[in-house]
């Protein structure tokens, strides 16, 4: 089986396992998806979603947060570490959301880049989750999972794993295969145990069975 088939398998059986499967950051706009991906560095989507009702009942709109005290932001958003920096970054962003395109997210990937705190992962979740364009999201489970799965060889860099799906993953499926790779790596492919194999939708196809945690 060439990684192109084993691509195409994965992705067919991801998505009989997890038909539903999204993104688990809560949302309602995408300013607020921008907020909660840059909170989510380094911390549970979990903890991301008790914290922004909070933040977005105090500054509910990307005009209010832009002209909030970074302390403010900081004191609310504190409890998903690093209150200090994502605060900065929250606070720059939505300040040149309002002062280079009008209050709105662009649905540019380069644009999305520029703003403070976006890195790639979030430009791409923004633009398959927000915009409905092909992405390709490479966090932790997604770059573990491939790497297990056979479908990169040993690549940990993030922007070298999404260069290498681009070759193999059909652009519409990207997103949503993504996704899936997240809600299989908390499951069945997790980090911190042995990898749940025998109940693996993937066991018969994947070079890793078995294999220690990596």
């Amino acid at each position: 089986m060439t990684k192109e088939e084993r691509t195409l398998e994965i992705i067919r059986r991801l998505k009989e396992e997890y038909p539903d499967a999204g993104c688990t950051l809560d949302y309602e706009e995408a300013w607020k998806l921008l907020v909660s991906v840059r909170l989510a560095a380094q911390c549970t989507d979990a903890r991301v979603n008790q914290v922004v009702p909070k933040l977005y009942e105090k500054f509910p709109t990307v005009q209010a947060l832009a002209a909030a005290p970074v302390e403010e932001i900081e004191e609310i958003v504190k409890p998903c570490g690093l209150g200090r920096s994502k605060a900065r970054d929250i606070s720059a962003c939505m300040k040149m959301l309002v002062e280079r395109y009008e209050g709105r997210v662009p649905d540019d990937f380069d644009a999305l880049l520029s703003l403070p705190g976006v890195g790639r992962k979030s430009a791409n979740l923004i633009m398959g989750d927000v915009f409905g364009k092909p992405a390709i999201v490479t966090d932790t489970h997604c770059i573990r999972l491939v790497n297990r799965m056979g479908l990169v060889d040993g690549i940990k860099e993030p922007k070298k794993v999404e260069m290498a799906l681009w070759k193999l993953v059909p652009p519409e499926e990207g997103s949503d295969f993504c996704h899936r790779l997240v809600y299989h790596g908390r499951d069945i492919c997790t980090a911190r145990t042995r990898p749940f194999c025998s109940q693996c939708c993937l066991a018969d196809i994947c070079p890793k069975v078995g294999a220690e945690p990596q």
